[in-house]
């Protein structure tokens, strides 16, 4: 089975039965927490830094337009939690979200929890419903930051990731990311191009008030430079 239709089988199942009643296929789909936990388990998941995006840290930490606490931020695919660690220091109530089942307790070993500081939900960001269930809901999220996330869904997703960040935020609530505009096919990690990105969000509703080519980016898993990565800072719509 080819990758294409090995994907669209996965999709056409329900969520709930991928990783359960597929777990004996022994190449599962990008698009299930399964194979990410395999990622995990095998110390495969090699976009891995051991701490925060060096341009998410330099931009929060020093730069004018840094978005500021208080309020509850989302990280989702926060993998093993450095940015939400991160946020969660600088002052904002976190919420690393993410639908592995390796990657949520590993966070929650590394930087510990605290109600109303740093929390972590194992669930996939485009199911409203469990979002809405843990607290999650419409307009409930002052910040959204993204590193690794995107690049990690199937383009066809894409809109969804939009729809759903646009849900959680606060008009004029924030969506700081991290993107890596490769232009290599296939993936995981998805490539993107960086005007048609500026042109996507803007149309779901954000308007952009900052995307530039990121500085001090960390190198690639065999240490080769990585340039194509992108900071933008967008904010939702008032209306």
């Amino acid at each position: 089975m080819d990758g294409v239709w090995q994907s669209r089988f996965w999709r056409a199942l329900p969520r709930v039965l991928r990783p359960a009643s597929l777990g004996f296929m022994t190449i599962p789909a990008p698009d299930t927490g399964y194979w990410w936990d395999q990622r995990y388990r095998e110390g495969s998941d090699r976009w891995e830094l051991g701490a925060p995006a060096p341009p998410l840290q330099q931009f929060l930490r020093e730069h004018g337009q840094a978005p500021k606490p208080p309020g509850r931020v989302l990280v989702p695919g926060c993998g093993r939690g450095h940015e939400a660690a991160l946020l969660a220091s600088l002052g904002f109530e976190v919420v690393g979200l993410d639908f592995s089942g390796e990657a949520v307790p590993e966070a929650r070993r590394l930087h510990g929890e605290e109600a109303g500081r740093l929390t972590w939900l194992q669930a996939d960001l485009l199911d409203a419903e469990a979002l809405e269930a843990a607290g999650l809901g419409t307009a409930s999220c002052v910040g959204v930051l993204e590193h690794t996330c995107y690049c990690a869904i199937d383009p066809a997703l894409r809109p969804r990731y939009r729809q759903a960040v646009a849900r959680l935020l606060q008009p004029e609530g924030w969506l700081l990311g991290l993107f890596w505009c490769h232009g290599r096919p296939g993936g995981p990690p998805y490539g993107s191009d960086a005007e048609q990105l500026v042109r996507d969000f803007s149309a779901a509703g954000f308007v952009s008030e900052l995307w530039e080519p990121a500085t001090n980016s960390a190198p690639g898993p065999d240490n080769q430079p990585r340039d194509n990565e992108w900071l933008g800072l967008w904010r939702r719509a008032a209306h």
